[in-house]
């Protein structure tokens, strides 16, 4: 999400009544699913995947045989965002005007979980922009550009089926200079510590130098303990990579990024995937092993693997593991999941990603850090916003058009 001037500010013009969809596929939350422990999903170590993990991927042959088709089980109005809360099967979905709604046994609850859509700026890529819960269940996060047109990251506690909307408490807040750029993405690690995107701050360019530039929490993926502590309403864990280091914020986990609007740890493995948005030619996935943080992915001198502002490329900087350009209508990269669920067996341990402006999802099997191949799935989601996983690692598309899409076996 990064051009208002295309595409993203038209789409926002469609204002679709929320209202509860069933497809023709059996609903998979009325099935029964094989349960696995977060330590098998998740593993706190770094280094080479596990077993199981490798167990887990598809050969080559059934990766290229897989075929896939989507099964709307929603329709919402511009759903941006997707969690699980832990222990149950509901899909929660963010909706871009400031609503977060269920999806509860396959239908959506008429009732939102939260409304806070006075709160919220919502048009071209501001408003209620992405949603993460406590490992414990307990809070619920919410990314959202408040009414001075600033970022706003707020934690509210849950009361049952509802957030407590009394509750909510400000984890952080970040003045931001543009109203495009946000980034959004909130996701618990596998080390249960919180991971929240910020956009470069907007302009064309990164004028303001925020993407390079440590003292700025704009361009960067932050990890945080967002638990207040010593008077303070957040905590920065003490192995961040920056902690202690002159004229840096502690906070940074990643930097050189334009806008990662979406990104998405590997359940197996704990890698993190991190879809950045290109400027004028180029948008990328990159890459990051499980525990490596302290990255530099190149922006703004950097768009994809080129040049793109003058000057040396930064020492270290590490290009995208997936690039692509401008043909056939593309314009803004989805960053995805990899796919651990066991309905489509030839995507086991690919990583999903698409297109916002063509509206295609591609599947790419990497290898150390290598796509060894990769291919479009054949699927159409116009205006697609985001994607999601549920609690069995199934993979769901959304598209700001309103429509949330599972990805079935076809």
């Amino acid at each position: 999400m990064h051009r208002v001037a295309r595409g993203l500010a038209a789409s926002l013009a469609l204002a679709l009544l929320a209202a509860a969809c069933s497809g023709g596929d059996p609903d998979p939350q009325a099935e029964p699913t094989t349960t696995v422990s977060s330590t098998t999903l998740m593993p706190t170590t770094t280094g080479a995947p596990s077993t199981t993990a490798r167990a887990q991927a598809a050969s080559s042959a059934q990766f290229r045989a897989a075929k896939v088709r989507l099964v709307r089980v929603a329709q919402l109005e511009q759903p941006v965002a997707m969690a699980v809360r832990p222990g149950e099967r509901t899909l929660y979905l963010v909706e871009q005007v400031g609503r977060v709604r269920a999806i509860r046994g396959g239908r959506l609850d008429p009732t939102p979980v939260l409304d806070i859509s006075e709160q919220v700026t919502a048009g071209g890529e501001q408003g209620l922009l992405g949603l993460a819960f406590s490992p414990d269940g307990r809070y619920l996060y919410l990314h959202y550009t408040d009414r001075s047109g600033d970022h706003q990251v707020s934690e509210l506690t849950m009361d049952g089926r509802r957030a407590d909307p009394g509750s909510q408490r400000s984890v952080l807040r970040i003045d931001d200079p543009f109203g495009n750029h946000n980034g959004g993405q909130l996701a618990f690690g596998p080390d249960r510590r919180l991971y929240l995107a910020f956009g470069d701050g907007g302009g064309g360019g990164d004028p303001e130098g925020n993407g390079q530039s440590l003292d700025s929490l704009l361009g960067k993926i932050l990890r945080i303990d967002p638990r207040p502590g010593s008077g303070q309403p957040y905590r920065v864990p003490s192995d961040n990579p920056f902690v202690d280091r002159d004229g840096a914020r502690p906070e940074i986990w990643a930097y050189g990024l334009r806008n990662p609007w979406r990104f998405s740890f590997d359940a197996a493995t704990g890698d993190l995937w991190i879809g950045d948005v290109g400027q004028n030619a180029y948008e990328e996935i990159d890459y990051q092993p499980a525990g490596s943080g302290g990255r530099n992915y190149g922006w703004n001198r950097r768009e994809g693997r080129h040049p793109y502002s003058g000057g040396e490329r930064p020492s270290g900087a590490v290009d995208p593991v997936i690039e692509y350009g401008r043909a056939g209508g593309a314009c803004t990269v989805i960053g995805g999941f990899v796919y651990r669920g066991r309905r489509i067996g030839g995507l086991r341990g690919a990583y999903l990603y698409g297109d916002y402006c063509a509206g295609w999802v591609r599947a790419a099997r990497v290898r150390d850090g290598k796509v060894a191949e990769q291919r479009d799935l054949g699927l159409s989601v116009p205006g697609l916003s985001s994607f999601g996983a549920d609690a069995a690692g199934e993979l769901y598309a959304l598209s700001l058009g309103g429509e949330v899409y599972r990805l079935a076996p076809a």
